[in-house]
């Protein structure tokens, strides 16, 4: 019998994950750069640390199990696994975009371009306007639903039918919802992309980014595109990582029941004049989210009247951080138009 979720969470996949030395209850962190070989053409599964770990290992195998692919590298941040993707690509490959992008993945994409990349940043909500933006040279959508910052809904079911129909890989940002909460592989994504250090992570102290995909083709690819780059995840942040996703289902349970309140409150407020929570029936693409995902999430944006009541807004809360990022225990807010999106 398959797993729940919550049980993936906390003991890994039980068709992959090992007994450790000792009986270790917990996965030992693998401190080490280098592994001996038993003798000559000899090797214990590990070589070296920037090729596997062990540690590194056990984190991967959970959040493939989480996300149903086949193979999943960590990376040292979500942008080291994004800039890791864009290496399957061929120079003069064209992407098209979901227009509401985090500023860090616009950036990465900017750079690109030197590269001979090129980039459509389309209302992907839209689908007649995504499929008018695919061109020859288009090799792939990059989609993030909900969006950062808007929480832009796009269908995925019609992602991955364009994709099928024009010959492209789906790639899914899927950091907003987690994998707790919804799996683009099974809404037919070829590549899935986190930042780890969000909700999988969960307490706001390290730095982690995940790679996904169910193609054994393109998992070796990666494989081998990560060993040489150098972009793994250390064993002591692996080891942060997989300590956070035993508590993913409990963490976005709640947080997801908080933002649904917070989200009512907003709306009563005068100086505020949108709210943008993937879980109020009157946002756009509500029953999309509801067909796709298990949940709604607890990321939510919204504007003021004027300049000037953000900025109070800013200065005067308490108890949340003004901060960047999201997905950890404590509660942030931050100003796109400052930081995130600074670039966009």
């Amino acid at each position: 019998m398959a797993y729940q979720i919550e049980t993936t969470c906390i003991c890994g996949d039980p068709e992959t994950s090992k007994n450790h030395s000792f009986g270790a209850v917990s996965v030992p962190i693998y401190q080490t750069a280098t592994f001996a070989h038993p003798g000559i053409g000899e090797s214990t599964g590990h070589n070296y640390t920037r090729e596997s770990n062990p540690t590194r290992d056990e984190l991967e195998k959970t959040v493939s199990a989480l996300e149903g692919a086949v193979d999943t590298v960590a990376c040292t941040s979500g942008m080291a696994a994004i800039s890791l993707m864009m290496e399957l690509f061929d120079s003069g490959s064209h992407f098209v975009c979901t227009e509401d992008l985090y500023g860090g993945s616009v950036r990465i994409f900017e750079l690109e371009k030197k590269r001979g990349f090129s980039f459509s940043y389309i209302n992907t909500a839209d689908v007649e306007a995504v499929e008018k933006a695919i061109t020859d040279q288009t090799k792939a959508l990059y989609i993030e639903t909900p969006s950062n910052p808007t929480m832009q809904v796009t269908d995925l079911a019609e992602m991955s039918r364009l994709a099928t129909k024009h010959g492209l890989l789906l790639i899914v940002d899927n950091t907003f919802l987690s994998p707790y909460l919804q799996n683009p592989i099974a809404q037919g994504a070829d590549l899935v992309v986190h930042s780890g250090t969000k909700f999988l992570g969960g307490h706001n102290d390290t730095l982690a980014g995940f790679l996904c995909t169910p193609i054994k083709a393109l998992a070796e690819q990666i494989r081998y595109l990560f060993k040489t780059i150098g972009s793994g995840l250390s064993p002591f942040d692996s080891f942060l990582v997989l300590r956070g996703i035993k508590t993913l289902s409990v963490r976005v349970e709640r947080q997801q029941e908080n933002a649904m309140k917070i989200a009512d409150w907003l709306k009563e407020q005068k100086k505020v004049t949108d709210v943008y929570y993937v879980g109020l029936p009157e946002h756009p693409g509500y029953e999309i989210n509801q067909k796709q995902s298990r949940g709604a999430g607890s990321m939510i944006s919204f504007r003021t009247d004027t300049e000037e009541t953000a900025r109070k807004v800013l200065e005067r809360v308490k108890l949340i951080s003004y901060a960047e990022s999201l997905g950890g225990v404590e509660s942030l807010i931050t100003y796109p138009m400052l930081q995130t999106h600074g670039d966009v």
